[in-house]
């Protein structure tokens, strides 16, 4: 039976987990080993982490830290940010981390998903597809962080995608992240309607009932969620948190029950 995941979105900073809105202004929450040591406990399905700053910086992954994160992990990782070669790859997936996520470099180099697909299988590669929506309303494919708008359509986008070899997609709003308002279904729904593959959705989770909405409006496959799982209450206290097995059950229905 199919199993509908919720994950962790957790993002790196200088090697320290921080939190953004709308991609901005990101707060620090802590050190990473500590946060997987709670994940852990709380069998979570897997952790995403995206480094926003090394294609910024145009530097490479954070080797270091990745190893450190893979040896404390009892659940699959994804990585992503400042992959843009083979070898990164696999260094990356030497060090223990299972997928990796592609982001800019698969809008400068779409080739490139296709000969990471070939040498590593789709299983391991994920395309991560930033979106925001334009002043006429129209949603956007965007990259470098959010900086940098490429007038490509999501849909279209995520299909070539599909086409290159991404065995997933990780399909996040700017303008829903961090604010724990609410998937952006329509965004989620055109996309899973156009692609066969497994699509992650990401930007706006505030509550488990939001995950329900995401698979059950949106058709994805996946959920994954920041400030949900990092902050508590109005105030937004830092609190290592995730719903439990029971309440994903119950939104997920049968789809989430573990086999």
């Amino acid at each position: 039976m199919l199993i509908t995941r919720a994950m962790p979105c957790l993002l790196l900073k200088d090697g320290a987990l921080v939190k953004t809105v709308k991609f901005k202004d990101p707060a620090y929450i802590g050190d990473p080993i500590n946060a997987i040591r709670i994940y852990n406990r709380k069998e979570v399905d897997e952790l995403i982490f995206l480094d926003i700053t090394a294609t910024q910086e145009k530097r490479k992954p954070p080797f270091k830290v990745l190893s450190e994160i893979a040896s404390e992990c009892f659940m699959p990782v994804a990585y992503g940010g400042g992959i843009r070669d083979l070898a990164d790859i696999k260094t990356v997936f030497t060090l223990g981390i299972e997928k990796v996520a592609l982001n800019s470099y698969a809008v400068e180099n779409p080739r490139f998903v296709r000969e990471a697909a070939d040498r590593f299988g789709s299983q391991s590669i994920v395309v991560s597809i930033d979106v925001k929506k334009t002043r006429a309303g129209r949603h956007e494919v965007y990259t470098n962080g959010g900086r940098t708008a490429t007038g490509l359509d999501p849909v279209a986008f995520a299909a070539e995608m599909e086409r290159s070899g991404a065995g997933e997609l990780l399909l996040t709003s700017i303008d829903r992240d961090g604010t724990q308002e609410g998937y952006d279904i329509p965004l989620i729904k055109s996309v899973t309607g156009a692609v066969g593959v497994p699509v992650i959705a990401c930007g706006g989770a505030g509550t488990v009932e939001d995950f329900g909405a995401a698979v059950s409006e949106g058709g994805a496959s996946a959920c994954a969620a920041g400030s949900m799982v990092v902050y508590y209450g109005r105030n937004r206290a830092v609190l290592i948190n995730f719903p439990t097995r029971q309440d994903l059950d119950r939104v997920f229905g049968t789809q989430g029950a573990r086999t």
